[in-house]
């Protein structure tokens, strides 16, 4: 990867952006997408649309959503403790005894997730699960007045993890899921050769998948695309006792997965496969027999219907604070999508026959 889209990469990870405050990363993505987009826009939801040739046909949008898992400052005590819910679906397992970090007006405060020592914990109480209500984060707060000087009510939280190399192109993050979207919809927009386009190609750091694809739904109905592309994570099957029969099979350094389902139409998907082998970019398959989960549920559905399809890169550890993945796999999609746009002459050839 060059050393321009990995710092990119690494900044944008490392921006807190938890769902509905993702300010931070979507300052990242506009100065990056600045530098060879024809055209940045920022809309009223947050989302980040950045076009190239934005008279062609047909008009294409590519969505990689920005916003991240976290919590929510809901009460302090009067000991100056804070007790927090969650931002999209992190698992309570985790989350004692975690870093994070509450970025308050003035910055980002280090706490800790506390909870009850193992030593004063009847038997029972070590086998079951702490709520988060249960839970609480500690600043090293004296009382609630000396909290309230840099946390409030409302502020959002992160793990205080960052981004690293583990082995080779091995990296593990906290939000990988879902800015590395963003960092391959940007790079495919960067990537994508001007001189043949025909298509307009908007790339879209959207906001608020987390709780609902929100930034998808209305960001699609402003681009009005006839053609939609989701990248998103996908579960990789490559760790021990992944059950290959429920989930299929996927894993790191394998190149970006394309689905089949009825969340992705049929012509878009072998119109990847046609550019994945064309371009000699190898590529995983996996099955979706229902909603994908992804921004492309949302885009699929917008105005008469968009044809719409997904890739995704294969992710170990998913809505934890050690996400990993292959950086090889995100250049690989980057690529592929590149060239797919590269190739859209007519919007027509993606209806069904």
């Amino acid at each position: 990867m060059r050393k321009e889209s990995l710092a990119f990469l690494e900044e944008l990870v490392n921006a807190p952006s938890p769902s509905g405050f993702e300010q931070r990363a979507q300052s990242v993505v506009r100065q990056y997408a600045s530098e060879f987009a024809d055209e940045v826009a920022t809309d009223v939801m947050g989302n980040v649309i950045a076009g190239v040739n934005p008279g062609g046909k047909p008009r294409v949008m590519l969505a990689g959503h920005c916003d991240e898992i976290g919590f929510m400052v809901r009460y302090i005590t009067e000991q100056g403790f804070i007790h927090f819910s969650p931002i999209g679906g992190v698992d309570a397992h985790l989350v004692p005894g975690q870093k994070v970090h509450v970025h308050g007006s003035k910055g980002p405060v280090l706490g800790v997730v506390g909870k009850k020592a193992i030593h004063l914990m009847m038997p029972e109480e070590r086998k079951k699960v702490l709520d988060f209500h249960q839970q609480w984060i500690d600043i090293g707060g004296a009382d609630r007045k000396d909290a309230e000087k840099s946390v409030s009510v409302g502020d959002p939280v992160t793990f205080a993890s960052s981004f690293e190399r583990l082995n080779g192109n091995i990296a593990v993050a906290r939000g990988f899921d879902d800015k590395m979207g963003s960092f391959v919809v940007m790079e495919a927009l960067r990537l994508i050769p001007r001189s043949k386009l025909e298509a307009a190609v908007f790339a879209v750091s959207t906001v608020q998948e987390e709780v609902g694809l929100r930034g998808a739904t209305t960001s699609a109905f402003s681009v009005d695309p006839e053609v939609a592309i989701a990248v998103d994570v996908t579960h990789a099957t490559d760790y021990p006792d992944a059950d290959k029969k429920r989930f299929g099979e996927t894993k790191l350094g394998a190149g970006p997965v394309l689905h089949r389902g009825p969340n992705m139409n049929p012509i878009v998907t072998e119109r990847l496969l046609a550019a994945s082998r064309k371009a000699r970019i190898k590529h995983q398959m996996i099955g979706v027999p229902g909603r994908s989960g992804t921004d492309a549920w949302a885009m699929q559905l917008v105005r008469g219907g968009v044809a719409s399809s997904v890739v995704s890169v294969p992710l170990r550890y998913m809505h934890t604070p050690i996400e990993v993945l292959d950086l090889r796999d995100l250049q690989a999609a980057a690529k592929l999508l590149a060239a797919f746009c590269a190739g859209l002459v007519s919007a027509a050839d993606f209806v069904p026959k």
